[in-house]
């Protein structure tokens, strides 16, 4: 080209213009072939970037990573929850009483500060009667008292008429010969299995703040303890018997690291029970929960696969994932994904069309609400698919496999419209109550020694868990376990 220097080792017009007209056509088709890999190589390239790029910008608010995944140097200024924002400031409210630390009026003790002297004469003070007085006073943590110690003395009388020697009966909670009470077993079990502390930091913790000296290991085998009364006592089956009575099961499983390999926690819960156990991702493993095989009322999931062998059930898809994938293809690609911002718009649109529905006692949405947002939905999802499904971008791809969702899982995903008198748009129920094993885990060294102590922790938060969702404190509820009187719940939910 005129105006443009050769290349180094690529020959000018007039050598081209000189070579036999067969080389000439053997270096055309060398070129071109080369133009065709670099091509194809560019475009997996511009691929690849895209893919790790759409990944870095993968958040809790556009995937279903947890939020403790995000990292705390790329927070974002705005807020990336999907929650709508109140129209409350943040805060104390205006004209809200509010709360503060009242006076008691018998504190354990009491002292006076009368002034010695005028201070305006210097005279004396002394002996002259109280004309005002204000009261102030401060509560603090008496330091920890000495562990009381109570013996226990088995006693044994012979019978005068037939000399049979008869042994005193115990309390159920007396075995060893010197051992600690149930007061004690409750706050280790609480500090450990209630609150996700480490061992050795829960042994100096009670130790410094109970005054009661117990060992690492002692402390380290208080959860199996638990777990087994939680088991004797009949927890379990009374909260499998409730929940398979449930019109709505919330299920959830997250993956944890055990005794150096993978296992998961598969979660069955409602907003007043939980129900978790142990074991791999199959479907036997999900059974083997004693809840959903043979449940007829509606799962309410993601969309993980290993739940369809459930077909007793009604299946509804959790909406706040299906928001969370809109969002993440919207902000990626805005001017080509309207759908997926207009199809997140229909979701919240007709969650609280149900909400409202639910609210008035009624069984179902009006038939031409209903009809309207099934009509839109459906184009929606249509256009989706229609507007990516000749790209060959990673998004692109993305949008297709995304809207394919909404077409083949119409009845999963829009379950909570067509059943308004259940709460069942979204799975946050199960993802709270599934929280702690990350907690855990974390506050472990990153995994569970064994899989028995899995199976321990399972037990035990299930017991825990459905005590606080009726509004029993975790320390009560383990005060009641080591005192032979597991708490059970009384029926499916609160019935006052």
């Amino acid at each position: 080209m005129p105006g443009v220097p050769d290349a180094p080792g690529v020959p000018s017009a007039e050598e081209l213009s000189a070579l036999p007209a067969a080389e000439l056509a053997a270096r055309l088709a060398e070129a071109y072939r080369l133009i065709a890999e670099l091509t194809a190589q560019a475009g997996r390239l511009a691929a690849r970037v895209e893919d790790l790029e759409r990944q870095v910008r993968r958040d809790s608010s556009t995937s279903s990573r947890p939020p403790s995944s995000d990292s705390p140097y790329k927070k974002k200024n705005g807020d990336r929850s999907l929650r709508e924002r109140g129209k409350r400031r943040p805060g104390k409210q205006p004209g809200d009483p509010g709360t503060t630390m009242n006076l008691v009026d018998d504190p354990d003790e009491r002292f006076e500060f009368p002034p010695a002297a005028c201070c305006g004469c210097g005279a004396g003070l002394a002996g002259e009667p109280v004309t005002a007085q204000r009261r102030h006073q401060v509560t603090d943590i008496a330091p920890a008292p000495a562990p009381k110690v109570t013996e226990y003395v088995a006693q044994a009388k012979e019978c005068p008429g037939c000399g049979t020697v008869t042994g005193g009966e115990l309390p159920a909670h007396v075995r060893a010969r010197a051992s600690f009470g149930p007061e004690t077993c409750a706050q280790a079990a609480n500090l450990t299995a209630g609150h996700h502390i480490p061992v050795y930091r829960a042994t100096l913790l009670l130790c410094q703040l109970a005054g009661i000296a117990v060992s690492t290991g002692w402390m380290a085998g208080i959860r199996g303890r638990a777990a087994a009364l939680v088991e004797a006592g009949g927890f379990t089956a009374r909260v499998r018997e409730l929940l398979k009575a449930a019109p709505a099961v919330h299920a959830d499983e997250t993956p944890a690291r055990a005794a150096g390999g993978t296992r998961y926690l598969h979660l069955a819960c409602t907003r007043y029970l939980t129900c978790m156990h142990t074991g791999d991702r199959s479907a036997d493993a999900i059974d083997a929960g004693g809840v959903l095989p043979g449940y007829g009322g509606v799962i309410v999931r993601d969309g993980y696969a290993g739940y369809g062998h459930l077909a007793d059930a009604l299946h509804a898809w959790c909406g706040v994932h299906l928001l969370r994938d809109l969002k993440g293809l919207y902000d990626f690609e805005p001017s080509k994904q309207e759908w997926a911002s207009r199809m997140a718009g229909l979701l919240i649109e007709a969650r609280d069309a149900a909400s409202a529905a639910r609210q008035a006692g009624q069984s179902a949405l009006d038939a031409a609400v209903l009809g309207d947002l099934v009509t839109r939905y459906r184009e929606l999802a249509a256009a989706g698919l229609a507007a990516s499904l000749y790209r060959r971008t990673a998004t692109a791809k993305d949008a297709r496999r995304l809207a394919r969702r909404f077409l083949s899982f119409e009845d999963m995903i829009l379950r909570f419209a067509t059943r308004p008198d259940l709460d069942i748009f979204s799975n946050n129920e199960a993802e709270r109550t599934i929280r702690p094993v990350k907690v855990q885990q974390r506050s472990s060294g990153g995994c569970w020694r064994t899989l028995e102590g899995l199976a321990e922790f399972a037990l035990i938060h299930s017991y825990l868990s459905t005590a606080v969702k009726w509004g029993i404190s975790k320390l009560d509820a383990l005060r009641d376990l080591f005192n032979g009187n597991a708490w059970i719940p009384p029926s499916l939910e609160p019935t006052g």
